[in-house]
């Protein structure tokens, strides 16, 4: 797992992976405290950070199935949606890795009888997983057809 030390340097590594994978990929930048969606609380005119860094937020589409995209903060964090799953929190370094298990057929949806529910887990290395609740009404065909 290689360390992505900004938010271009993970921009870059999602266009090899788009690349690798035969996907279409199209990606927005937002740079300056202004413009960041954390940083609503910035003055007006205000662009950089107090210690004059300018946040650098990017958010990148995946063609194709399953529907992805991936909004990356510039605070070292993710969030991945997939299929309208919303995945939060996902550290920035898990992201190609994350995206590598959907892509590959690795990722899967747990049922679960009682309280009936689904989760979207994905497999991380050093054998984490990312798990999310996927409310029943939103399952899609892609997740439908994931469901163990």
């Amino acid at each position: 797992m290689d360390h992505l030390p900004s938010t271009e340097a993970a921009v870059t590594a999602l266009r090899v992976l788009a690349y690798e994978y035969a996907r279409e990929i199209e990606v927005s930048h937002d740079i300056g405290a202004d413009l960041t969606s954390r940083r609503s609380a910035a003055g007006v005119g205000v662009v950089s950070d107090p210690d004059g860094s300018l946040p650098h937020e990017a958010y990148v589409e995946f063609g194709g199935l399953p529907r992805v995209s991936v909004r990356l903060y510039p605070d070292d964090d993710a969030l991945i949606t997939v299929e309208g799953v919303e995945c939060p929190d996902v550290a920035r370094d898990d992201v190609p890795a994350f995206l590598r298990a959907l892509f590959d057929g690795l990722a899967f949806v747990r049922g679960r009888r009682f309280p009936p529910g689904y989760f979207l887990v994905v497999p991380l290395p050093g054998d984490r997983t990312h798990k999310e609740y996927v409310p029943a009404i939103t399952l899609t065909p892609w997740l439908s057809g994931r469901v163990r």
